[in-house]
C-alpha cells in the first residue's frame, strides 16, 4: 500500500511538472501597441494559445484517437489579419452584447440608449467596437497541474453607447482532463446590460480540413427561438421535433443543415440559439463527435441558450492560418450566451447589471478521443 500511494504521488508530481504556461511576444496592432501570446499546455498533450487582442483563443490543440495533435480552432496565423473588418472573430470574447439588439436600441430605467447599427437595422455584438477589438491585459497562474490566463478590461462608459464604465475578468483556465474552462466575472458603476460569450468555431479534424457536416452533434434542447428574417426573436419559440433543429439524439449535421424550413430560409445553414433548461446550473448541454478522427467535444455551461453556427457567410478568399480557404460550413461555432435582443424583451431571461451586483459565467470545453476512427 505504501509504495502504490508512493507511485501515486510521483505521477501526481509528474503530470504538475508536465503543465506548463508561457508568454511571448505575437506583433505589434496597426497602432503600435504590442500584443502577447499565452501558451498553456497540460500533460496530456493539449494546448491552448490566446492573445491579449481581442482575448482571442488562436488554438485549441488536441490530440486524435491514434494520438495525432491537431489545431481544432479556426484562426489565424498573424496579428493584422485578426485586426481586418473580414475577420468573423475567430476564438474572440464578444460584447458588450453578443448577438442582435432589435432596432440598435433599448429602454432602460425608462431612458432610451441608442446604438450603432451594424448588422442592417441592428445592432450586433453591441455594434462597432466590441471587445474582440479591445486589447486586455493578461496575468497567468500555475496551481499543480492546472495553468491559466486571465485578461482584464475596462470598458469605459458610453463605449458602444452602454451605460456605465464595466471591468470585465475573463479566465481561461486548462486542466489535465483536456478541459478549457472559461470564466467570466463583471461589475459596473451604473445599470447596464450584459452578453458575453466566446465565438470560437471548432472543426474536430483539423481547422483547414475542410466542411463539418460529417460531425455528428448532440444539443439538450427541445426549442429554438423562433426568429424573424433579419435574425431578432419574436418572443415565441419553436418544438425542434419535426424540424431540423433536432439534435436530441446525436445526428450528422449533414442530415439536418439542408432540410427545408421558414426557419432556415436566407440563413445558409445553422445560425439558431436552443433554449436550455440548466436553470442557472454549470450542466452538460452538448455534444460533438468527428467520426473520420475520433475527437470529440463536451460542452458545460451556466448560460441559458447555446447559439449555433456553421460559419454560413465565410467571405470568399478568407484564409485560416494553415494557408487553406476556409469556406462555409467549415466550422462550428457553439457560443453560450443569453437570449439575442433580451433587452427589449422583458420575458426573456434578464441581461441587467446593477451597480453591486457581480455578473457571473461559466463555460466550459472538453476535449475527448475516445471515438472511433476511421
Amino acid at each position: 500500500m505504501r509504495i502504490a500511494a508512493a507511485a501515486l504521488a510521483l505521477a501526481a508530481a509528474g503530470s504538475a511538472e508536465a503543465a506548463s504556461v508561457s508568454v511571448r511576444p505575437y506583433g505589434r496592432l496597426s497602432d503600435g501597441r504590442a500584443v502577447e501570446q499565452v501558451t498553456l499546455e497540460n500533460d496530456q498533450g493539449m494546448v491552448v494559445k490566446l492573445i491579449g487582442y481581442g482575448a482571442i483563443v488562436t488554438d485549441v490543440i488536441v490530440p486524435d484517437a491514434k494520438g495525432k495533435r491537431e489545431n481544432v480552432a479556426l484562426g489565424f496565423g498573424n496579428l493584422r489579419d485578426y485586426e481586418t473588418e473580414n475577420d468573423p472573430a475567430f476564438g474572440a470574447v464578444m460584447g458588450r452584447y453578443s448577438g442582435r439588439i432589435a432596432n440598435a436600441r433599448f429602454t432602460l430605467d425608462g431612458r432610451e440608449v441608442k446604438l450603432t447599427a451594424n448588422d442592417r437595422e441592428n445592432a450586433l455584438h453591441g455594434g462597432p467596437g466590441s471587445f474582440d477589438k479591445k486589447l486586455w491585459t493578461i496575468s497567468t497562474f500555475k496551481r499543480g497541474g492546472t495553468v491559466g490566463a486571465v485578461l482584464i478590461y475596462s470598458s469605459p462608459h458610453g463605449e458602444q453607447n452602454f451605460p456605465g464604465k464595466l471591468d470585465l475578468k475573463v479566465t481561461y483556465t486548462l486542466r489535465a482532463s483536456n478541459a478549457l474552462r472559461i470564466d467570466y466575472e463583471a461589475r459596473t458603476d451604473r445599470p447596464t446590460v450584459l452578453n458575453v460569450t466566446n465565438h470560437s468555431y471548432f472543426n474536430l479534424s483539423g481547422a483547414g480540413s475542410g466542411s463539418v457536416r460529417n460531425h455528428v452533434l448532440r444539443i439538450d434542447s427541445d426549442a429554438i427561438l423562433e426568429t424573424d428574417e433579419r435574425g431578432i426573436p419574436t418572443g415565441r419559440t419553436i418544438p425542434v421535433e419535426g424540424t431540423p433543429f433536432d439534435f436530441r439524439r446525436p445526428t450528422a449535421i449533414g442530415a439536418k443543415i439542408d432540410m427545408p424550413h421558414p426557419q432556415m430560409t436566407g440563413r445558409r445553414g445553422f445560425n439558431h440559439s436552443w433554449v436550455l433548461r440548466n436553470e442557472g446550473k454549470l450542466l452538460r448541454v452538448a455534444e460533438v463527435a468527428d467520426p473520420a478522427s475520433g475527437r470529440g467535444l463536451v460542452v458545460m455551461t451556466t448560460e441559458p441558450s447555446l447559439h449555433a453556427y456553421t460559419g454560413n457567410w465565410f467571405a470568399p478568399g478568407l484564409r485560416g492560418a494553415q494557408g487553406k480557404p476556409y469556406r462555409p460550413h467549415d466550422g462550428l461555432a457553439l457560443e453560450t450566451q443569453h437570449y439575442p435582443d433580451a433587452p427589449n424583451r422583458p420575458d426573456f431571461p434578464s441581461t441587467l447589471l446593477q451597480p453591486g451586483e457581480t455578473f457571473r459565467s461559466t463555460t466550459i470545453y472538453r476535449f475527448t478521443a475516445d471515438g472511433a476512427a476511421k
